[in-house]
C-alpha cells in the first residue's frame, strides 16, 4: 500500500495522540467514519463504523478488533455443551453450536470486523465451517497447536507442514490467510535454574523454514508465531523478518508500554503486525457469567461497559493491529464494535473503574493463568 505523508498525517487520528504518550509510531489508521476520506476500496469487508489499522508489512488493513478462537462460556449459550466442564471438549459438530458460531461470524461481518484468529483443531474446523462461502469478507488465521512446536515431536520443518497440510485437508481449504505456528508459551529454564529462550536457535529455524515454504507454495498468504516469550519472539523478528508478518501474545486491560527498550519498539521497527490474546485476562475481568440475559446475568451491564473500557485502554497502543477477544453471542460483538467508535482516551473515572476492577482480576487470577503478570510491563 503506497501512503503520502499528507494522508498519512490525516488519518492517523486518535493513535498518533496516543504515540507522543508511549513513544510510539501512529501506525497507518483509518478511523471510523474515514474523516479525511481515505481509500477504502483495497480494504477487506469495509465499514464505515469501524477503524482499520494497517497490520505491519502483510499490507492488510484489519479492524480495530477482531474474533479471537476462544469460546469458553458458549455453554451459556448452548447449555450442556460441554462434556466434563471443559471448554475444548465440545462436540464442533453440534447443531446449535455451529449455529452460534455461524451467528458470531455473521454479526463480526456486519460490523465491518474482517480477521479471526483460530489456535486449536476444535476452532480452526469451527471458523473455517462458520466462514464457508464468504473467505472474501474476513481473513482467517490459524494454528494447530496439538500438533505444533509446543511438542517436541514438532519442532521441524517437514513435520510443521505435515501439520498445515493436514489442517487444510480437515477444512476443505486450499490455503490460510495467516497461518501463526503456536510455540512453546513462556522461556525455558536451564540446568542451573537460568532462563533460556523458549526454542533453540536451530528450532527457531526450523520454524521459519517451515513458515517459508508455507509461503512459497501459497498455502499460507502470510506468516507468523505465536509465544508468551517477548524475548524469543523479539529474536525471531529480527532474525527472520521475510517469516515473521505477525506475532499473536497476550496484552491486557493491565499492560503497559515500557519507556525505554519495549516489546513494541521491536515490533513496529520490524514491521510485524500484532494480535493481541487475553484482552480481559481470560474471564477474570467480568463479575457475572456471561449470561446473555439481563435479568438472569446482574452484571450484564457492568460487564459490558468494562468490556469497552478494556478494548479503548488497549486501543490507545498503536502499535497494536488489534485485540482479538473470544465471543459467545453477537451481543457481544456489538458491544466491542460499540468500543471501537467511542472515545479513545479513557478519562480520570474510568481509568480509575478499570484500575479497580483489573486490580481484583489479577487477584482472582486462577493457578494456569498466572502467568498474566507478566505481561503487566511490556
Amino acid at each position: 500500500m503506497n501512503i503520502n505523508r499528507r494522508e498519512f498525517l490525516g488519518t492517523a487520528g486518535a493513535a498518533a495522540a496516543a504515540s507522543v504518550i508511549m513513544g510510539l509510531k501512529p501506525t497507518y489508521t483509518i478511523a471510523a467514519n474515514n474523516p479525511k476520506g481515505a481509500d477504502t476500496s483495497k480494504i477487506m469487508n469495509y465499514n464505515s463504523d469501524m477503524e482499520y489499522r494497517l497490520c505491519g508489512k502483510t499490507g492488510w488493513m484489519v479492524s480495530a478488533a477482531c474474533l479471537g478462537g476462544h469460546w469458553k462460556r458458549v455453554d451459556k449459550m448452548v447449555p450442556g455443551l460441554f462434556k466434563g466442564g471443559a471448554w475444548l471438549s465440545l462436540d464442533v459438530n453440534n447443531a446449535d453450536f455451529c449455529k452460534n458460531r455461524y451467528d458470531v461470524v455473521t454479526r463480526c461481518i456486519e460490523r465491518g470486523i474482517n480477521y479471526i484468529d483460530a489456535c486449536t483443531y476444535a476452532e480452526v474446523i469451527a471458523y473455517s465451517k462458520a466462514l464457508k462461502g464468504r473467505r472474501d469478507k474476513m481473513y482467517l488465521g490459524w494454528s494447530w497447536y496439538e500438533h505444533e512446536a509446543r511438542r517436541p515431536e514438532f519442532r521441524k520443518a517437514e513435520k510443521l507442514l505435515e501439520t498445515l497440510d493436514g489442517s487444510l485437508k480437515e477444512t476443505g481449504e486450499t490455503y490460510v490467510d495467516l497461518w501463526r505456528i503456536t510455540c512453546i508459551a513462556d522461556a525455558r529454564k536451564g540446568p542451573n535454574g537460568e532462563q533460556v529462550l523458549a526454542h533453540t536457535e536451530a528450532e527457531s529455524a526450523e520454524i521459519a523454514k517451515a513458515l517459508e515454504a508455507a509461503k512459497k507454495s501459497g498455502k499460507a498468504r502470510c506468516t507468523g508465531v505465536s509465544s508468551h516469550d517477548r524475548p524469543w519472539l523479539e529474536y525471531l523478528m529480527k532474525t527472520f523478518p521475510n517469516q515473521i508478518d505477525a506475532v499473536v501474545t497476550p496484552y491486557t486491560a493491565k499492560s503497559k508500554v515500557l519507556e525505554k527498550d519495549s516489546f513494541f519498539d521491536t515490533v513496529q521497527q520490524c514491521k510485524c503486525g500484532f494480535f493481541g490474546i487475553k484482552p480481559f485476562s481470560g474471564t477474570s475481568l467480568f463479575k457475572g457469567d456471561s449470561s446473555p440475559d439481563p435479568q438472569k446475568n446482574s452484571a450484564f451491564e457492568e460487564d459490558n461497559r468494562l468490556a469497552r473500557l478494556a478494548i479503548r485502554y488497549i486501543l490507545c497502543n498503536p502499535a497494536i493491529t488489534a485485540p482479538i477477544p473470544g465471543m459467545i453471542n453477537p451481543q457481544q460483538v456489538d458491544n466491542i464494535a460499540l468500543a471501537v467508535n467511542e472515545r479513545r482516551e479513557l478519562d480520570a473515572k474510568e481509568k480509575a473503574e478499570l484500575d479497580t476492577a483489573m486490580d481484583l482480576a489479577w487477584a482472582n487470577l486462577p493457578p494456569n493463568y498466572q502467568w498474566l503478570k507478566d505481561w503487566e510491563y511490556v
